[in-house]
């Protein structure tokens, strides 16, 4: 089992959704998280003032897979989320070494 953290731009959100649904992915979890990297943030105007925004708000989905769904998903939300402008985000795989759905004790692969 995987766990793949994606962080993607907010306005894709929808698009990466429906695409791991049709995959067969039944479950995913959202959050609103801010970094930079190579876009570098950008500067503001607030009240006349200018100040520069180095963190950008963005998305990171985190989706638990088996080891035969992984490149599938993966695949399913590069195609998604690109757009191929900087700032499209980053895809991070980690082994899961195990699982426990709480509500039936269900552990594994069954807990997905």
């Amino acid at each position: 089992m995987k766990l793949i953290s994606a962080i993607i731009k907010h306005f894709k959100l929808d698009d990466v959704r429906e695409a791991i649904s049709e995959i067969g992915v039944k479950g995913i979890t959202v959050t609103e998280v801010k970094g930079f990297g190579r876009q570098k943030g950008h500067t503001e105007l607030y009240r006349g003032a200018e100040y520069v925004v180095d963190f950008l708000p963005k998305l990171k989905l985190e989706v638990a897979v088996s080891d035969d769904n992984l490149h599938r998903v993966i695949d399913a939300i590069i195609k998604a989320a690109h757009t191929g402008s900087i700032g499209d985000g980053k895809i991070f795989v980690t082994d899961l070494e195990h699982v426990v759905r709480i509500r039936t004790g269900e552990t594994g692969a069954e807990a997905l």
